[in-house]
Parts: structure tokens; C-alpha cells; sequence
């Protein structure tokens, strides 16, 4: 029982990473807090990673009933958080990296509160979601806690835990990477990050179109044929 239970924190451990990516999310937070100052940064470090282990907290307990509640599938998900995520990264590829900047020597209380806030809110998208916390995280999250068992969904649920450190850490270091990098190879690093975002975007719309269009087909399928004429 216990190495079963093992082998399984090491899966979802495994498969949590390879999706929410710790290390690919961390040029997306460079680029989207480019300008802010440090404590702002913290804060959207902070925010960032909370939401996203709510989220999935929130999935892995009743996951199954906000899908049949709502009506929503998975394919449905992964189109809409691809197209958020494919219209972030245009944003990105032109340049833009948040929706409000602040130089750096700017202290926080001289700064307006609708601008701190806007700062922020990048915290919660595109930060949370769909980027840590993702249609794939969430699905990834579904199907851990249906294996039998509360114990499951806990060990699912500590796992991205685990990642979520993972990503606040790094997120923590990012003013240190920007400091090596210099500011004209962060923009070059920006407008990349920007190219590969949008390309994730997309791929991830086109995945649940092909989702949604195999589900259709079937369903063509299941349909009685019509009764011979004539």
C-alpha cells in the first residue's frame, strides 16, 4: 500500500510539472512584471501560486460536479484558455509585457492604487490562469483525484503543492535572472517568450477542437441510421 502510494505521489508529481513547468512560467513572469517594483512583484509571485493551488484544490474535490454543473467539458476549457493564453503572447510578441508599469526607483506608496492593482491582476491571468493552473493542470487534477480513495486526491493535491513552491521559488529569482540578463536581452527574451506563448495557445485551442470534434463524430456515430426508402 505504501509504495503504491509512492509510485503515485511520484506520477502526479511527474505529470504537474511537465504541465505547469516551473521553469518555462518563469521568463512569462519577467516579461508580464517587467517595470514593477519589487514588492509588487512578490505580491504577484505570491498571488500567482495561491490561486493556482486553489484552483486545483478546488478541481480535485468537485471537479467532476462543476463539469456536469455547468456543462462544461474539458475541450471546451482548453479552447478558451487557449485563446487567452495565444492573445497574451501577441501582446508579448509586440512588446507589450503588462497592462501598467512602474520604474523600479518608484516607491509603492507614490504609486496610484488603480495602477497597483492593475499590476496585480496579472497575478490571476495570465499568471494563474491559464498558466500555472491551466486547462491541462485542471484535467491533470480531475483525473488524479478519480482514482479511488480520499487518500488520492490528497496526495494529488500536496504533489502540485509541491510544484507550486517550486514555481514561487523560482518566481522569487527572477529579479536575479534580470540583473544577468541585462534589459536589451530581456526584451529579446520577451518578445521569444511572446512567439512560444502564442504557439502554446494555439496548440492548446487546436487540442480541444480535435477533443471536441472526435466527441461530435462519436456522437454522429451512436445515432440510429434512418430505416431503408422505397
Amino acid at each position: 500500500m505504501l509504495e503504491e502510494n509512492i509510485a503515485f505521489a511520484a506520477t502526479c508529481l511527474a505529470g504537474y510539472f511537465a504541465i505547469a513547468n516551473p521553469i518555462a512560467n518563469t521568463p512569462v513572469f519577467i516579461a508580464l512584471t517587467a517595470g514593477d517594483s519589487r514588492k509588487v512583484r512578490f505580491q504577484i509571485a505570491r498571488q500567482s501560486v495561491l490561486i493556482s493551488l486553489a484552483v486545483v484544490v478546488l478541481f480535485s474535490v468537485a471537479g467532476k460536479l462543476i463539469f456536469e454543473l455547468f456543462g462544461v467539458t474539458i475541450a471546451a476549457l482548453r479552447i478558451t484558455g487557449g485563446v487567452l493564453v495565444a492573445i497574451i503572447g501577441f501582446q508579448m510578441l509586440q512588446g507589450h509585457s503588462s497592462s501598467a508599469h512602474v520604474p523600479e526607483e518608484v516607491e509603492d506608496e507614490d504609486v496610484p492604487t488603480d495602477v497597483i492593482e492593475a499590476q496585480l491582476s496579472v497575478s490571476v491571468s495570465p499568471l494563474a490562469i491559464p498558466m500555472i493552473a491551466g486547462p491541462g493542470t485542471i484535467a491533470t487534477a480531475v483525473g488524479f483525484s478519480a482514482h479511488p480513495g480520499v487518500l488520492s486526491s490528497i496526495i494529488s493535491i500536496c504533489a502540485f503543492a509541491v510544484i507550486a513552491a517550486i514555481t514561487y521559488f523560482c518566481f522569487r529569482q527572477a529579479p536575479r535572472i534580470v540583473h544577468y540578463m541585462g534589459t536589451t536581452n530581456l526584451t529579446v527574451v520577451t518578445r521569444l517568450m511572446g512567439l512560444i506563448v502564442a504557439t502554446i495557445g494555439v496548440e492548446m485551442a487546436m487540442t480541444g477542437m480535435d477533443e471536441a470534434l472526435i466527441k461530435y463524430m462519436d456522437t454522429i456515430r451512436s445515432l440510429p441510421l434512418p430505416p431503408p426508402t422505397g
